[in-house]
């Protein structure tokens, strides 16, 4: 009998209200489900996401410390080319300077026991030939320069053959760690 009152028309769409939330309930659950499921998903891509970000900073960071590191060691090893380079060169110029002043001394000696014209008391029908300057001081004491004035130029000469090699071999040192300069 109550069966029969719950089939009247407000019974069957009670009974159909009821269906119908039973129903919905279900699917809401089910899409409940669902985008727990997404959500589960799309967090493990976030800290997937996450982890690579803090792997490749973490990489990006060995990489500045090891160019750092890089730069540091091609900064002493130029520092060190340079300063061998420059000693090297100061080196050579002083002993050049001390040869040629050696020479200009000598020559200084010479000058004072040799007579004034060597060539006059002997009588020879061939003309003679110049002398082939071994220094640069013999150079320049062919072209009348006083003997100090000759010193000079030739201390001056060397000096700027020096710094001409000087700069060469700073040119040529290899600034970075890719290979010698183009030149």
């Amino acid at each position: 009998m109550m069966l029969l009152r719950l089939l009247n028309p407000q019974g069957i769409a009670g009974l159909a209200a009821a269906a119908c939330l039973a129903v919905l309930l279900l699917l809401q659950k089910a899409e409940t489900r669902h985008w727990k499921k997404q959500s589960a998903s799309f967090e493990q891509l976030y800290r997937g996401e996450q982890a690579t970000l803090t792997g490749t900073v973490a990489n990006y960071r060995v990489a500045a410390d090891q160019a750092r590191a890089a730069d540091q060691a091609n900064l002493a090893r130029v520092t060190a080319q340079q300063r061998a380079i420059s000693e090297r060169t100061s080196n050579d110029f002083e002993a050049r300077l001390a040869a040629a002043r050696s020479i200009a001394q000598r020559l200084r000696g010479q000058d004072t026991g040799a007579p004034a014209n060597p060539g006059a008391g002997r009588t020879s029908a061939l003309p003679r030939l110049p002398a082939s300057s071994g220094s640069a001081a013999q150079a320049a004491g062919e072209d009348e320069l006083p003997q100090s004035d000759a010193l000079t130029a030739t201390e001056q000469a060397i000096q700027l053959d020096e710094l001409i090699k000087w700069v060469r071999a700073q040119a040529d040192i290899a600034t970075s760690s890719e290979g010698p300069s183009p030149r």
